[in-house]
């Protein structure tokens, strides 16, 4: 019996939230908005981009989720996956507001 619930155990996912779950959910919610209402980009002469930057969204989305599973498998630990993710994410903001 006990060496059923040990593969039992062993074989249970763990469901842990991170940050990148949270980027994740956010694109995917920036995504389907913006494949719904469209997005105008001020000074073009286009007037509908929604269907171009929902799919780019979408990519976004799926780009993260798979970083952070990629990033799971590296740091079981999850103050350590927090710490690295939430680095992650700023250096991330400061390298795109840098660019911008």
């Amino acid at each position: 019996m006990s060496n059923r619930s040990d593969a039992i155990n062993r074989t249970k996912m763990k469901f842990r939230i991170t940050p990148l779950n949270f980027a994740s959910a956010a694109l995917l919610i920036l995504s389907f908005y913006t494949l719904i209402n469209g997005v105008a980009v001020m000074g073009s002469k286009t007037i509908h981009l929604g269907t171009a930057m929902g799919l780019i969204f979408l990519l976004f989305a799926f780009v993260v989720s798979f970083m952070d599973i990629m990033l799971r498998n590296f740091f079981p630990e999850t103050k350590k996956l927090w710490l690295i993710e939430i680095s992650f994410i700023t250096l991330a903001a400061v390298i795109f507001l840098i660019v911008k």
